[in-house]
């Protein structure tokens, strides 16, 4: 059925920005609204960049349209973000991401790209525009937890350059080293090369408009988390870490490599994974397998918030060597944790963007960071 641009008004009247208590059309937000079949595009303009309001009031056009326009109205990725007649852009290499978190842990195994994986889904299902790249460069799981492992992805010519087109896979844009070598391959790289690939995969990446872009990490802190904090302003970071108090130490390390002086990324909280194990058979028992509450105390003591904990399950193993995210299965409790998480991921990446001066990208020699 054909709709008005009165009808899309209506329905984006109800939505109503805070700091102000008006709806957006009223406060003029709403701009360039087109109509074309069962498409309909329009800018959001906000008065101030950065505004930590602008991916929610986007998220709550596309429910308002959709439930009270057409359900089967194609809006989203259609709705620019604008400050002052201009696009937002956040930084020069990427400029239409609006937060670029990066998701790290001070010791391998830990669970990270599980954590980054079910983030980067949740984020999707929310309605939110996402992408993930993998930077474990030694180490690349991704394509094998979305189950894209044989997918190679295109390359196509945008102004004289050559980008890559990311693989898509349940509303997540991902790009990793694994698309492009064998997976049975090791790779025997020196540093540049691997800060190159990442590199690669940042400017060359086709990523268009996005809330987030995720980055996973490899463990420790190396030359990719320099090239990383380098190359863009981060947002804000992730430390992912057991209970144990040895991967707490390298916990620290981690909040401590990102809250420097030199390169000052906010943390944005951490993650304990594996923090309980429940058998089936007797659901109202916990039991502390790599100890109780570690990452609570350390989030206490670095006055930091911890985003949430993730149980020992089976079936995440099972989920992530089939390729199908927990996440996806909504209705179990394993998937309430990470839902619950990322929307205190959310929560703090809004606190973050309002009260925080946006990051700048960081300007170092690495001798500063190095002894001989």
């Amino acid at each position: 059925m054909d709709f008005s641009k009165e009808q899309v008004l209506d329905a984006l009247r109800k939505i109503i920005y805070p700091e102000k208590n008006r709806d957006i059309v009223s406060l003029g937000m709403v701009d360039d609204l087109k109509i074309e079949g069962k498409m309909i595009s329009f800018s959001l303009l906000f008065t101030k960049p950065n505004d930590p309001f602008a991916s929610s009031i986007r998220k709550a056009c596309i429910q308002a349209i959709t439930d009270h326009v057409d359900p089967e109205v194609q809006v989203r990725g259609n709705i620019t973000i604008k400050n002052s007649g201009e696009t937002m852009k956040k930084n020069d290499i990427l400029p239409g991401i609006e937060n670029i978190i990066a998701i790290a842990s001070g010791k391998g195994g830990v669970g990270k790209s599980t954590v980054a994986v079910n983030i980067a889904v949740s984020l999707a299902n929310k309605g939110f525009r996402v992408g993930l790249i993998d930077a474990d460069i030694f180490g690349p799981s991704i394509p094998k937890m979305f189950n894209v492992v044989n997918i190679r992805p295109e390359v196509r010519l945008v102004d004289n350059m050559d980008l890559i087109v990311p693989i898509e896979k349940y509303g997540v844009k991902l790009l990793s080293i694994g698309f492009f070598i064998n997976p049975d391959d090791a790779l025997v790289w020196r540093g540049p090369m691997a800060t190159n690939a990442l590199k690669q995969m940042i400017e060359q990446g086709d990523w268009g408009d996005l809330d987030y872009l995720l980055v996973d990490l490899p463990p420790g802190t190396s030359d990719i988390h320099l090239t990383l904090v380098q190359e863009v302003p981060v947002t804000g970071a992730i430390i992912v870490s057991t209970p144990q108090e040895v991967a707490l130490a390298d916990a620290v390390k981690g909040i401590s490599m990102f809250t420097s002086e030199k390169i000052n990324v906010p943390i944005l909280g951490l993650v304990e994974n594996m923090a309980w194990f429940t058998p089936a058979e007797l659901p109202e028992n916990k039991y502390y397998i790599f100890g109780k509450q570690g990452c609570r105390i350390l989030a206490e003591n670095y006055n930091i918030e911890l985003l949430g904990q993730i149980p020992i399950v089976e079936r995440i193993c099972e989920d992530g060597d089939s390729g199908k995210p927990s996440v996806m299965d909504t209705d179990s409790p394993v998937a309430r944790s990470f839902i619950d998480l990322t929307d205190n991921l959310v929560k703090q990446v809004e606190i973050r963007n309002r009260e925080l001066e946006p990051t700048k990208k960081v300007e170092i020699q690495r001798k500063q960071f190095y002894t001989s």
